[in-house]
């Protein structure tokens, strides 16, 4: 089942878990996934061709908001496999979805949804959504967004 889940996200990674990642209830700590995530989306966008620079010379992508659903408790040791996807497309932004498993125990053990929007970090504001953004992400998802 795992793998099938899985195959729903074009870009995977996975991470050793790290001993010195747990904190004292013993599991990895909450921000250690965000950061996983984090690494998975940036492959995402560069699988896109997208410019992670963030020089101010093109548009970039700026992290707009995101939440994450604790499942299930990751400890040494395991591996995290992590994929990312893109669920929505819309004017001025996209929507993501990164997911974070358990090879140990081949279950879900979080899930975060993320807003993306597309930022002129030269003038300091968002801006529309890229059209070679949205050719990127429609080819990378073989047109299964939504």
């Amino acid at each position: 089942m795992m793998k099938q889940e899985l195959e729903k996200y074009p870009v995977l990674m996975e991470f050793e878990v790290l001993w010195g990642q747990m904190d004292a209830a013993r599991h990895v700590n909450n921000t250690i996934y965000l950061r996983w995530c984090e690494s998975v989306r940036i492959a995402y966008f560069e699988a896109m061709g997208m410019d992670v620079s963030f020089t101010g010379m093109d548009v970039g992508p700026i992290l707009g908001w995101q939440d994450c659903k604790y499942i299930f408790p990751l400890t040494y040791p395991d591996t995290a496999i992590c994929g990312a996807r893109t669920t929505e497309i819309g004017d001025d932004r996209f929507m993501m979805e990164c997911v974070v498993y358990s090879k140990k125990h081949e279950r879900i053990a979080s899930v975060s949804k993320k807003s993306i929007i597309p930022y002129s970090y030269k003038d300091l504001r968002k801006v529309a959504m890229p059209a070679h953004w949205e050719i990127e992400m429609k080819k990378l998802q073989n047109n299964k967004i939504g």
